[in-house]
């Protein structure tokens, strides 16, 4: 594959399918430097859905995983002369092997190895990880430890799921559905960035307050959410839906959604089939947009976005050692923005 991760030292490994309990704490070796890698002294880790859903054995991903995809640290030690010890950085969040003709164009989406950092191979919830040069970026010193472990995946998806995917202009509408996720407060904060006018829902009106003062424009309850989406726009409805909820909510997006509207979606937390009365898509002139992590450019631009100021919600704090607890807080459903770990002072 070209590549090769090592999770080092403590860490945070799904052993077996029985949700948070099944993740537990074990010692990992530690390993010489590998050419052209650099090893990472990890402060903080972000949890992901996805380490919930691998928890309870939803990813075909055999164990033992060190898991979490998102992490920042310190620069241990490093081959080339890109970073030296001491370095504060963050991590890219995806694999590829970096030689395909894909990579090469900047589309690591397309590698035939493209893949997640704890899901496909081992992941930052460690004490040292050991990466390719290539996945090393400078952390944003505005940025605290917490912050830095939770924005690359949240952030990197939604940020071309708006873009690269929707195409989301200034003076659009965007309605976010489901604004307690990581990826739905990214898309709230990287759509406002963009110049739309956003809408937001969610079950809990404390999660619909929050969403407020994130910036969403409007923050309406899930339950029946096409009816007021329609209303605040003048019965036009919305030109982009970010979905990450899928089965529970589809059939609401397609009635929110303007003519020649778009809905892109990145996950499907409320289950993987979905029904569709397929009239409303070729009515509407519906694009349905599928988009997955996103490529190191992309990455690159949403350095730049953090860099000018915007930043990560982060809901909570848990150290290494209460992994099944911060585990068992995200799979309440109760957070608004990331879960972070933090594995060292």
């Amino acid at each position: 594959m070209g590549m090769a991760i090592s999770s080092e030292g403590l860490a945070a490994e799904y052993q077996e399918p029985l949700g948070p309990a099944g993740v537990r704490i074990r010692e990992r070796p530690r390993q010489p430097l590998l050419e052209g890698h650099v090893a990472v002294a990890v402060k903080t880790a972000g949890i992901n859905h996805l380490d919930l859903w691998m928890a309870h054995g939803m990813q075909r991903v055999d164990p033992p995983r060190v898991i979490c995809a998102d992490g920042a640290g310190v620069v241990e030690e490093a081959s080339g002369g890109r970073w030296k010890p001491g370095d504060e950085v963050l991590l890219l969040p995806t694999v590829s092997d970096g030689t395909c003709e894909q990579c090469q164009a900047g589309n690591e989406v397309f590698c035939p190895h493209f893949g997640i950092l704890g899901e496909h191979v081992d992941g930052t919830a460690c004490e040292r990880l050991q990466v390719p040069e290539r996945m090393v970026y400078a952390k944003p010193p505005a940025l605290s430890w917490e912050e830095a472990a939770a924005f690359p995946l949240t952030f990197l998806t939604a940020y071309r799921m708006l873009t690269t995917r929707a195409r989301l202009q200034r003076g659009e509408t965007l309605l976010v559905v489901g604004a307690g996720a990581g990826v739905s407060v990214a898309a709230i904060a990287i759509g406002k960035h963009l110049g739309a006018r956003v809408l937001t829902t969610s079950r809990s009106e404390a999660k619909l307050e929050r969403a407020r003062q994130l910036g969403a424009d409007e923050a309406i309850p899930t339950e029946g959410f096409s009816g007021p989406v329609r209303e605040l726009t003048a019965k036009k409805g919305a030109d982009v839906i970010f979905d990450s909820v899928g089965a529970a909510t589809v059939d609401e997006d397609l009635k929110a959604l303007a003519l020649g509207g778009r809905i892109v979606t990145c996950g499907s937390t409320s289950g993987p089939k979905v029904t569709l009365l397929w009239p409303r898509v070729f009515f509407k002139h519906a694009d349905i947009l599928g988009s997955t992590m996103g490529n190191s450019g992309e990455f690159e631009e949403v350095l730049e976005l953090v860099g000018a100021g915007l930043k990560p919600v982060v809901d909570s704090v848990y150290p290494l050692a209460e992994v099944e607890q911060a585990l068992a807080h995200l799979d309440a459903a109760e957070q608004f923005g990331k879960v972070v770990l933090r594995v060292a002072e």
